[in-house]
């Protein structure tokens, strides 16, 4: 009988401290319009001096722990996607595993921007379907504040930190698109593109941070395309129409591009699970935090099919299919 990741569990950690709009233009030339217009986005969510990546990330996986009633030792693997790491090294994942408590396993990160989540899950995924892990945490957690220039009003009023994480365990399934649990994922990177969306900085060229730089419009163009063409191969991949999606969790970067994808599915808004309004773009952890919020208010029903669609730096993109 062939093995099917299942999400058994799910859990989000979004900072304390919220900055809105208005209270960033106090701090760059820009107003609460001009980013509305623009994004959809209306504040985000600031890590706090000292509250590091990780300590985000175990916030949410300890929630996905105990609404699973999973112990932490009962965990094969954990896959942390994030861009912005505690340290050079180790991972932060490690971190994340000395933290809950597990002390078996493997522990990784993933580092595909904004594209993280998506890509972290596939490789869970490939874990559990070949039997080398039975239980797998995937967390998306970023603390971009850390990484922005706020004298740069084109990038600093997109971003927001936060973190999501699912609780993925092996089941047997009759291999169908009925079955719950992850249909199929769908990954892609075009390196030519690294100057449209990169940090000026890192270890071996600078041996600083550096902060994050964009050329917005290039990015938009790409991610409407890309994005598009990732939805196109899942269902094709999995024989579904778009008539057959019942929820479109978005990469949260722009409310256009969200529009965009949703109108590509012929999809009402209703459908669509956004939080970029609230959470603005917190790379890594935007889908899994969605997925979260959704699951947690009710709007996620058993069975129900659910589209993962995310693009980041690099280029990188892909898609994924999960059945609730």
């Amino acid at each position: 009988m062939p093995l099917r990741a299942q999400v058994i569990g799910h859990g989000a950690y979004l900072p304390e401290t919220i900055w809105t709009n208005d209270e960033l233009a106090r701090k760059v030339e820009t107003s609460d319009d001009w980013i509305v217009k623009r994004t959809g986005i209306r504040q985000r969510h600031i890590a706090a001096e000292g509250e590091l990546t990780s300590d985000l990330a175990v916030a949410a996986c300890r929630q996905a722990l105990e609404r699973a009633g999973v112990s932490a030792n009962s965990v094969d693997l954990i896959v942390c996607a994030t861009a912005t790491p505690d340290e050079t090294f180790p991972a932060t994942a490690t971190r994340v595993q000395a933290q809950l408590g597990m002390t078996r396993g493997a522990a990784f990160d993933v580092q595909a921007v904004c594209s993280g989540f998506v890509y972290g899950l596939a490789v869970a995924d490939n874990f559990l379907r070949v039997g080398q892990a039975k239980t797998a945490l995937v967390v998306g957690a970023e603390t971009f504040s850390r990484i922005l220039d706020w004298n740069d009003r084109g990038t600093c009023v997109l971003f927001g930190d936060g973190a999501g994480a699912v609780l993925l365990r092996a089941q047997g399934c009759n291999g169908g698109n009925g079955d719950r649990g992850l249909l199929s994922t769908h990954l892609y990177s075009d390196g030519r593109h690294h100057d449209a969306l990169y940090v000026d900085g890192g270890p071996s060229s600078t041996q600083t941070t550096g902060y994050l730089r964009m050329e917005g419009r290039e990015v938009f163009r790409h991610a409407v395309v890309r994005m598009s063409e990732a939805i196109d191969t899942a269902l094709e991949a999995n024989d579904l129409t778009p008539g057959d999606i019942d929820w479109l969790v978005p990469h949260q970067a722009n409310v256009r591009i969200i529009e965009a994808m949703a109108k590509r599915l012929n999809l009402p808004m209703e459908r669509v699970v956004v939080t970029v309004d609230r959470h603005a773009n917190t790379s890594a952890a935007s889908i899994p935090l969605a997925l979260d919020e959704a699951a947690s208010d009710g709007r996620l029903q058993a069975n129900e099919l659910l589209l993962l669609d995310a693009m980041g730096g690099g280029f990188t993109w892909g898609s994924a299919v999960l059945r609730w």
